[in-house]
């Protein structure tokens, strides 16, 4: 289903297309969820910190297909909004070629520079064999994941934020179902885990393509769209090398603090690993809240309704806090209980530090909550140097502190600089949005 986000009410229209989002995202988390529950219960906490350190890396380079990819989305919502689709075809044509090309590059640089990066991430010997050993296999997954992403941020950028959520739903079950077969089953260990993920974001990278393909044919570029068009290459350029780069600065701040956290030991290192994928989902609904608020913005600037963005903006903020307040309570109060779905409870030292991080992460939502809603604003008005601004900010006192703290207050100084970077990028970026700049 395409919804025209340009008309009809604000609230009612921008929840029901996050919906699909929230839950799309929700579903994509079970790819490494499944990876650290079996592993973390299977393999004990030496295997948990290798697969939770792995993650931070994979985050980090799926931000740089994210990143191209949204900037791509906001583009494309613009000329949907415009009601021009000659322009929206040959956008599509000269972003996919893009996002390509940086693809099979950066797949060539990882697995060339992998003991590099180990090094980087000051990985104990006790967990670098076991983190070699699934980064291998899941390197190879970086062509379907900048698929789906692509091709994902496509559709909801025009309106469709359902079909996305069909083929997550089918790969999140596989994944699961691989991640049984391959660790508990078969005995492959980490690799088994890793080859889970691959196989299940492959089935839901060629799913989407297969779909857009045979079902969206007015998408598909004719020959005329696939000719060099300067202009529509540098929008493409303009917008969505800084929307990488404000994706890619997020998750490098928070690899180097992976890096800070793996110095604290192993423990700490299986703590983290648990403690960030709850963190993660409880955050997600907000996270993609804010996506949908973007789409939003970007249709009606292309269509040149300001009093609209106005009004949902305003609306947007207050769901954002209200939704925040509620997955803040629930995250403090049952912290130990979801540590313990991942940790066996026998890792007394593991549940404790993971139950610290969560109660500092988890009473500071409404932070991250606004601050994916400023990202989201900036990157639909075309000023994606401002969410940069934002994330060299949020970032840059967040690493800073952490490495200021940790060494007086251990690693409970880690975890409170995260939420003092979200706050001072909420107070700029809110100056900003409110002066109309």
């Amino acid at each position: 289903m395409y919804r025209d986000l340009t008309r009809g009410n604000i609230s009612r229209a921008l929840i029901l297309f996050a919906l699909p989002m929230i839950a799309g995202n929700l579903l994509q988390q079970f790819y490494n969820i499944a990876d650290t529950l079996i592993v973390g219960r299977a393999l004990g906490a030496n295997a948990l910190a290798a697969v939770g350190s792995a993650y931070t890396l994979m985050t980090f380079l799926t931000s740089i297909f994210l990143g191209l990819s949204m900037g791509f989305g906001a583009l494309f919502s613009i000329y949907q909004g415009r009601g021009d689709e000659d322009l929206l075809r040959a956008g599509i044509a000269h972003a996919f070629a893009l996002i390509m090309g940086v693809t099979v590059l950066l797949n060539v640089a990882v697995y060339a520079f992998l003991e590099p990066i180990l090094d980087f991430l000051r990985v104990p010997d006790a967990v670098r064999g076991g983190m070699r050993e699934y980064l291998l296999v899941i390197f190879a997954g970086l062509i379907a994941t900048s698929l789906y992403n692509y091709f994902s941020c496509l559709l909801r950028a025009l309106g469709n934020s359902s079909v996305p959520l069909m083929f997550l739903a089918v790969s999140a079950l596989a994944n699961v179902g691989l991640d049984l077969l391959f660790v508990l089953g078969f005995g492959w260990g980490v690799a088994g885990a890793a080859w889970a993920t691959v196989l299940a974001q492959y089935a839901s990278a060629i799913g989407i393509l297969v779909y857009v393909l045979s079902k969206c044919k007015r998408l598909l570029p004719k020959r005329a769209d696939l000719r060099y068009h300067p202009r529509i290459l540098r929008e493409i350029i303009n917008l969505s090398s800084l929307t990488c780069l404000q994706q890619s600065v997020m998750n490098f701040g928070i690899l180097m603090v992976q890096g800070l956290v793996n110095s604290f030991g192993a423990t700490i290192m299986a703590a983290f690993a648990a403690a960030v994928k709850i963190d993660t989902f409880a955050y997600l609904p907000v996270q993609d809240f804010g996506n949908a608020y973007s789409t939003f913005v970007a249709q009606n600037f292309g269509a040149g309704n300001t009093a609209r963005i106005r009004e949902g903006t305003k609306k947007a903020f207050g769901l954002s806090a209200a939704f925040s307040i509620v997955l803040s309570g629930l995250v403090i109060a049952f912290a130990q209980p979801l540590m313990r779905v991942f940790v066996d409870a026998s890792e007394a030292d593991v549940i404790a530090a993971g139950v610290r991080y969560l109660r500092i992460e988890g009473a500071c939502y409404v932070g991250i909550g606004w601050l994916f809603l400023l990202y989201g604003y900036f990157r639909a008005v075309q000023k994606p140097g401002m969410s940069v601004v934002l994330t060299v900010i949020s970032l840059g006192m967040r690493v800073a502190l952490a490495y200021a703290l940790a060494g007086v207050v251990g690693e409970v100084g880690i975890w409170a600089a995260i939420p003092i970077g979200w706050a001072l990028a909420d107070v700029v970026g809110g100056v900003k949005l409110c002066r109309g700049n």
